[in-house]
C-alpha cells in the first residue's frame, strides 16, 4: 500500500467540488486516511511549495493557495501516487484527458482544482507538512 497527499485547492472548494474529488478517488479504490480543511498563510504556502521558489509562477501560486480554504487529504491504495495523478489529469486542463478532474472542472494551469504528490519522497514531505502521525488512520 502506498500513501499520497492530495489537496482540493481554493478554486475547487469555492466550486463545491470537495465531495466530487473525494468520490472520484474513492471510486478508483483509494481510501481517505486523513482529511482536514485549512486556510494557508502566505508563509505556509511558500513552505509547502519551496521546491518551486525559483520558478516565475511561485508568487502567483502561493498567493492563489492562500486565497481561500483548502482541503488536504491523505489517500492510501495500490500505486496511490500514479492513480491520483491519473485521476487529476495534466496540470494544464487544456492538456488533460477527458474525464479527469482538471479537464472536467479546471479553469487554468494555476486554478486547476487539485494538487497531488508526484513521487514517494514528495508524498512523504507533503503528508508531514499537513498531518502528524496521530491524524492519519493506521
Amino acid at each position: 500500500m502506498q500513501r499520497t497527499l492530495s489537496i482540493v485547492k481554493p478554486d475547487g472548494v469555492n466550486k463545491n467540488l470537495i465531495g466530487e474529488v473525494i468520490k472520484r478517488f474513492e471510486n478508483a479504490g483509494l481510501k481517505v486516511v486523513a482529511l482536514k480543511m485549512a486556510h494557508l498563510a502566505k508563509k505556509q504556502a511558500e513552505g509547502f511549495y519551496a521546491v518551486h521558489r525559483q520558478r516565475p509562477f511561485f508568487d502567483s501560486l502561493t498567493t492563489f493557495m492562500c486565497s481561500g480554504p483548502i482541503v488536504p487529504m491523505v489517500l492510501e491504495g495500490k500505486d496511490a501516487i500514479k492513480k491520483v495523478r491519473d485521476i487529476m489529469g495534466a496540470t494544464n486542463p487544456k492538456d488533460a484527458a477527458p474525464g479527469t478532474i482538471r479537464k472536467d472542472f479546471a479553469d487554468s494551469i494555476e486554478s486547476n482544482i487539485v494538487h497531488g504528490s508526484d513521487a514517494p519522497d514528495t508524498a512523504a514531505f507533503e503528508i508531514g507538512y499537513f498531518f502528524n502521525a496521530t491524524e492519519i488512520l493506521r
